[in-house]
């Protein structure tokens, strides 16, 4: 299952309006939802992401992988898969704490957002010096 440019486009910006949409119908006290229920596009979108990158490193790890290349790409996408579940992980966080689900207190909850920043401030630096194509 392969989606062109213009259909991942078309799906991110469905999704992002969705979840701003019902974002501030909350806020306005217009809707009574839980918070669970507001993020749900974002975890739909999540989800999907995270199938095809599941999907995409099975698929290269099952075919073989040139050691040269091969590598640095499965990196790349262990690292796409971390970021994923630490963005999943601070989502679930702040709506258990939105919901005082939790006593967690609020810097707990920013933990995992504080860790995705700074392992992608980490790959922006490799990639910005370390790597020369």
């Amino acid at each position: 299952m392969r989606m062109s440019l213009a259909q991942r486009v078309l799906l991110i910006w469905l999704f992002t309006l969705l979840f701003l949409i019902m974002l501030v119908l909350k806020l306005d006290e217009k809707a009574p939802w839980n918070w669970f229920l507001i993020f749900i596009p974002v975890w739909i979108f999540d989800t999907i992401l995270l199938i095809m990158l599941i999907v995409k490193m099975d698929g290269q790890c099952k075919s073989g992988c040139d050691p040269r290349h091969g590598s640095h790409n499965i990196k790349k996408k262990t690292w796409y898969l971390i970021a994923m579940l630490l963005k999943s992980a601070f989502c679930l966080a702040l709506c258990a704490k939105v919901e005082q689900f939790t006593t967690m207190n609020l810097s707990c909850v920013f933990i995992p957002i504080w860790a995705l920043l700074t392992g992608a401030l980490t790959e922006l630096e490799y990639n910005v010096f370390f790597v020369r194509d």
